[in-house]
């Protein structure tokens, strides 16, 4: 029951909220309805937690440690930011960037996007897995496109292009993997679940499965970021509104990820080699290398901090590819920290912008002094972002650097230099944003503080102390992908 409830709480809100468009209470509905998808997350890990993995629907559905702390994440996130976007939204309102067909629409594609990520992560089939991230990638798109301007419309278009090829490439990589299952599994669904897949995944044949994980990399590497096909990423952060920044970096990123480990599992259990792991480095490395140095040149607040989720993506594919216990659970703590920092950040971004009426960083000065709780929020949301001690990111680098050293130290001085320059970038930047005196056309506004100062809170939290019950996620999570 809470795992049908946990998928039909968003797909019933979006439907609501498609009818009650710009009504008064139409924010705090989707506030209510992300708040009950997070309780209804909370109460499944509970589930998980106490008996192990689930299987439902006839085994449409499978839930483990590693899916079901992500689905609780996203929950989580998406009803933080539903928070935000009350008060950001209104203000988009009250300024005419968004009439009453376009708030209308965005509540409704919102909690459709939540439900499609969701469904990504509880599906048990490999070809739902896809459609579920095509739906995800197509409500996200038309989100982009919110505000009808020339450049919102081409980021959008680009976004729909590039990740539309990248999905057609993990199309062809999900039939070459029927291919091979069909083989032992015989013809029908059963070939597509991947509780079937894993326990079988050594009697599959091994070169089809390495071609696969080729087209699985590029197709589900677009929807990470991943470089050289990342350039949907940036224009659609910086065009979008920002509550659709904060989830396509903090989750929508995460989802392709799960896809490519989960795949890379299946990979290595039919290959009994490195070759999937040595590909998600390669990507990875030259991820967090491009983004770092694309950093140094960015003008644009949203753009920068979405080549920082590139950066911090190719973090997590370099460690998931390395492998290991000590590399996999960086990267499991990884996502969570990032995903609480990044959507913290663009939630500052957000409001720094509407108060300056522009992106442009080098008109964005002195927030400290202007709206203290907006400056120090970007402040301390940049320290922890770039890795700075005791915030949980520097935690989860320094768990991925150490297993780095022991496992391929050849790669450690190109981690080294991406993280060293990104650091400098962002630090160079902010600081300057926030700092100083306050301009004449900074315009005083009301911002919702607590989503920030919850996850600042939670980042830091988890950089000090890693709570029993998510210690034992990992651990079990570790257990599934090592």
């Amino acid at each position: 029951m809470p795992l049908l409830i946990l998928l039909g709480i968003p797909l019933l809100a979006a439907v609501v909220l498609a009818f009650m468009g710009d009504r008064k209470r139409a924010p705090e509905v989707n506030i209510a309805g992300s708040a009950a998808t997070f309780v209804a997350g909370v109460a499944l890990a509970l589930e998980v937690y106490s008996e192990g993995p689930l299987l439902a629907g006839e085994k449409f559905f499978f839930v483990d440690a590693f899916s079901v702390y992500l689905a609780v994440l996203t929950a989580f996130v998406s009803m933080t930011t539903a928070v935000f976007s009350r008060r950001y939204m209104r203000r988009e309102r009250e300024h005419g960037r968004v009439g009453h067909w376009g708030m209308r629409f965005y509540h409704a594609m919102f909690q459709l996007f939540i439900f499609a990520m969701l469904l990504c992560l509880l599906t048990n089939n490999v070809g739902v897995l896809w459609i579920a991230m095509e739906l995800a990638t197509l409500s996200t798109v038309l989100l982009v496109s919110l505000y009808r301007t020339p450049t919102a419309i081409e980021a959008a278009w680009k976004y729909f292009i590039l990740c539309g090829v990248g999905i057609a490439q993990a199309l062809f990589g999900t039939v070459l993997l029927y291919f091979a299952a069909e083989k032992v599994l015989g013809e029908g669904g059963e070939a597509l679940l991947w509780t079937n897949l894993i326990e079988l995944s050594g009697k599959l044949e091994p070169t089809v499965l390495s071609l696969a994980f080729v087209f699985l990399m590029v197709g589900y590497g677009t929807k990470v970021g991943l470089v050289p096909l990342h350039n949907w990423l940036p224009d659609a952060h910086s065009e979008g509104p920002t509550p659709i920044s904060a989830v396509l970096s903090g989750l929508l990123l995460n989802i392709a990820l799960y896809a490519l480990v989960r795949c890379k599992a299946l990979v290595d259990g039919s290959t009994h080699t490195h070759h999937a792991g040595d590909i998600m480095m390669g990507f990875g490395i030259l991820s967090l290398l491009v983004a770092a140095f694309s950093l140094l040149r960015q003008k644009d607040i949203k753009r920068m901090f979405s080549y920082s989720s590139i950066e911090h993506m190719g973090i997590a594919t370099f460690a998931f590819g390395l492998g290991g216990p000590i590399a996999t659970y960086g990267a499991l703590l990884h996502m969570l920290v990032h995903s609480l920092a990044k959507s913290s950040l663009f939630f500052t971004v957000g409001h720094a912008a509407q108060m300056h009426m522009t992106q442009e960083m080098d008109r964005i000065r002195g927030l400290i002094k202007g709206n203290p709780p907006v400056g120090w929020g970007m402040m301390f949301g940049a320290m922890a972002i770039v890795g700075m001690p005791p915030f949980g990111v520097f935690t989860s680098e320094f768990l991925i650097l150490t297993a780095t050293i022991k496992e391929a130290p050849l790669m450690t001085p190109f981690l080294l230099l991406g993280l060293a320059v990104a650091f400098a970038a962002l630090f160079r930047k902010v600081q300057a944003m926030v700092a100083g005196e306050v301009p004449s056309y900074q315009k005083p506004m009301k911002a919702a503080h607590i989503p920030v100062l919850l996850h600042m809170a939670l980042v830091l939290i988890l950089g000090l102390y890693i709570p029993d019950f998510l210690n034992q996620w990992f651990h079990k999570a570790v257990e599934i992908l090592k």
